[in-house]
């Protein structure tokens, strides 16, 4: 590939990226896009959003940026939870370590590689990105020595950032578990394989079993429930019946007529509701409350066991129960709001079967892939791809197909087939049988890293020097000298999928193209009104194996093909912003594993150290440089006793609760008396199907006007929707990129310019 078509790629996506920002600043204005746009504070304050038309609305502004810039950490962390902040922190820890690697590599080892043959140099756009890598060093060149000592310090600023990152989160952890001292799960415990008994049920089984082998430290228990449809209906119908009877005594016009309107698609004539008479209302309302269904429940064979103490939750949750390791098996349960009910009914003897049967096919579609991955990486080929399809000769003349077609085209042919992968991994992750949401996500998380990884980077490595060369996974031996080769004729293909992928990402990203085409369908198409839960927790599962890829594609090309880094550390810092404007607008966070996504991040990040530190032995191997190739072997030694020590040292606070933390809260609850309200709250924290009414039940009229601050730092509020009573204060909420606007104002001014219209129009036709 030239540089001009490098150039290509990049002025391409630039404009993209400036024209998709640009939008996003004006879009994020208008009324009908708060909700897809300011998602998460919508949810927290329950009000509609009123706006006017005015041409600040219309005008690209870069105030969402600021904001961005601007939000601290522990706002991040009390939004979004510690999960948001892990997430932020990774980006940190690239953004550090690749300024330090761009500015040793494009001042120390780009100029040496491009100058490293005697040869007469092109102009740099015609000149072919390979002259900029390490390929293009002499065999024997006493300068590879500066390659190596690069590759020293970039490794040990990145441990050393590594090991800083890592005490810092699990500090951050470990206060996380002190802030929440009522959480219920703390002392809750799952157990699951309870042995089935003809003499007696599941409720009697584990009741008997905890007050003899834990009476000192057993509080109750509750057993799961396999809930059926029919259950499932009843409860929902419930809950609707509850939310209409808050609007009984509410005043309603009782002149309402109905309104003929036409379907935007079909053009049928579809009425609104006719409001009955209140007789009429009373007489045919059923009597949901009192009405007790004793539908069948079958027991299942897991339930939850409560304790007094955090320290004896953890510690029955920890121990072997049993002889046999597939009955009672224990583990601290997930909060109620992160539980995923459906895979509690599972048999645990199940769950082995189903991990098996998930890799096999995790496997089996990762080798499915590798056919749309070698069409691609023909693109890149012009020669074998004119061979094998000699009608497209006469295309590929012109200058500017062929840097379109090299330069840009594969990175975005790839970029759609990977859109199908996250769904691929979610439903393989739903099928091992977490038993939460988060254990599912996380799950999910690890397989589209894994599976990006061996796609995106060695499929791409080892069958893109050579289309017909797929038998090198055969050698494995052979892999890290084929890596070696093949890496810094493969970089320039890295280069344009970060440009393609990366920016192009970011900018679909801020700008929400599902949610606001959604938005629009179900507004203006499918007439639905708005709805409060429609709010999106943030993909942990494709975003950050996406980040964690690039910063593999920046190590193992940092030394052997620097010029990825600029886009690279662009990427990262663009990223930076918009993630951190996505955690406090848009995204609400349900449920947080509570920082451990870090391990995978520290994984993959000490993964790609190894891996740099492999293919650059093998490169000083093939340049004949001994003395560098030496130095090297030492480095990935140091590396790994680096790991071994941090999995010694830090990884055992991610895995479990200290038991010294758990006994001080717990004896801080018992001399503040809270000890006594947290276990009454254990039963209805887990209830499958409870009757009483949550916080989104509260009726209309117990909810005020509530007082916030916008984005900007003004002052806003809000009112209930519905008609206006009179008497009542009228409060305006303002838009949250709008500062100070007299909505409410403009807003009367409008309603009597249009009622002197319509004067003047009555005496005109009068």
């Amino acid at each position: 590939m030239k540089v001009g078509a490098l150039l290509t790629s990049a002025g391409i996506n630039i404009g993209l990226c400036i024209l998709f920002l640009s939008f996003y600043s004006v879009l994020r204005k208008q009324p009908q896009n708060v909700k897809v746009y300011f998602g998460r504070r919508i949810a927290e304050q329950h009000k509609r959003l009123r706006g006017a038309f005015i041409l600040e609305r219309f005008v690209p502004s870069p105030s969402w940026i600021v904001r961005s810039l601007q939000c601290t950490e522990d706002e991040i962390l009390s939004t979004a939870g510690l999960d948001a902040v892990v997430f932020n922190r990774v980006l940190v820890f690239s953004i550090r370590i690749f300024s330090l690697a761009a500015i040793l590599c494009l001042f120390g080892v780009l100029p040496l590689n491009y100058f490293g043959q005697d040869m007469r140099h092109e102009r740099i756009p015609s000149a072919s990105l390979e002259t900029f890598t390490i390929g293009n060093m002499k065999e024997k060149s006493i300068w590879l020595w500066v390659h190596c000592v690069v590759l020293y310090i970039i490794s040990g600023v990145a441990c050393f950032l590594l090991y800083m990152e890592y005490k810092r989160i699990a500090r951050l952890r470990l206060l996380h578990l002190v802030r929440t001292t009522s959480k219920h799960s703390h002392f809750t415990v799952l157990v699951r394989g309870i042995p089935k008994s003809t003499h007696e049920s599941f409720n009697s089984a584990v009741e008997s079993f905890f007050t003899t082998y834990h009476a000192p430290s057993y509080l109750s228990h509750q057993v799961v429930y396999k809930v059926g449809k029919l259950q499932k209906i009843v409860t929902g119908a419930k809950k609707v019946y509850r939310k209409f009877k808050h609007f009984k005594g509410t005043t309603v016009d009782q002149t309402c007529r109905s309104v003929t309107y036409r379907c935007c698609l079909c053009g049928v004539s579809s009425n609104s509701f006719q409001l009955l008479p209140t007789e009429e209302q009373e007489r045919g309302k059923p009597c949901v409350k009192n009405s007790n269904l004793n539908l069948p429940a079958e027991e299942c064979a897991a339930a939850f066991v409560f304790f007094k103490t955090r320290y004896a939750a953890l510690i029955v949750s920890k121990i072997l129960q049993t002889s046999n390791p597939m009955k009672w098996v224990t583990s601290l349960a997930p909060e109620p709001k992160d539980m995923y009910w459906s895979n509690l009914w599972l048999p645990y003897k199940q769950l082995w079967i189903r991990r098996i049967a998930t890799l096999l096919g995790s496997i089996v579609f990762m080798f499915i892939f590798l056919v749309p991955v070698t069409f691609i990486q023909g693109l890149t080929q012009l020669e074998q791809l004119q061979q094998r399809l000699p009608f497209l000769k006469g295309l590929l003349k012109g200058k500017i197909m062929t840097q379109l077609v090299t330069g840009y085209l594969p990175s975005v042919i790839l970029q759609i087939f990977l859109y199908t992968v996250p769904p691929t991994m979610m439903m393989f992750a739903t099928l091992e049988g977490p038993i939460s949401h988060s254990e599912r996500k996380k799950s999910a998380c690890c397989k589209v890293l894994y599976f990006t990884i061996w796609n995106v980077f060695f499929v791409n490595v080892l069958s893109g020097s050579a289309i017909n060369q797929l038998n090198a996974l055969s050698r494995p031996k052979d892999i890290p000298m084929e890596l070696a080769r093949a890496i810094p004729l493969q970089a320039t293909f890295f280069t344009t999928y970060v440009l393609t992928s990366g920016w192009a990402s970011l900018s679909s990203q801020v700008m929400q193209l599902f949610g606001l085409i959604w938005n629009f369908v179900r507004k203006y198409i499918l007439r639905m009104k708005e709805d409060s839960d429609w709010v999106l927790s943030f993909p942990y599962h494709t975003e950050l194996p996406k980040v964690l890829l690039f910063g593999l594609l920046g190590f193992t090309c940092s030394v052997l093909a620097p010029l990825i880094l600029p886009f690279l550390l662009l990427y990262f810092f663009l990223a930076y912003i918009v993630y951190r404007n996505q955690f406090i607008n848009v995204y609400c966070t349900r449920y947080d594993t509570g920082g451990l996504y870090w391990p995978v991040a520290y994984n993959a990040t000490i993964f790609s150290l190894v891996l740099t530190q492999i293919i650059c032995l093998g490169v000083f191997g093939l340049k004949e440089s001994p003395v560098a190739a030496g130095f090297t072997v030492p480095l990935i030694i140091i590396t790994l006793l680096f790991n071994q020590y941090c999995r010694m040292r830090l990884l055992p606070l991610f895995r479990t609760f200290p038991a010294q933390v758990l006994i001080d809260m717990d004896r801080e609850d018992e001399q503040s008396g809270r000890m006594e309200q947290i276990h009454e709250g254990l039963h209805s924290a887990y209830c499958q199907s409870t009757d009483t009414e949550s916080a989104d039940d509260i009726s209309l009229e117990k909810v005020p006007a509530i007082s916030t601050t916008d984005e900007d730092g003004s002052g806003s509020s809000g009112e209930p929707s519905g008609k206006e009573s009179v008497g009542q204060p009228v409060t305006d909420l303002s838009h949250p990129t709008l500062k100070g606007l007299p909505v409410d104002r403009l807003r009367r001014a409008v309603r009597s310019l249009g009622f002197m219209i319509g004067l003047q129009k009555r005496g005109v036709s009068a």
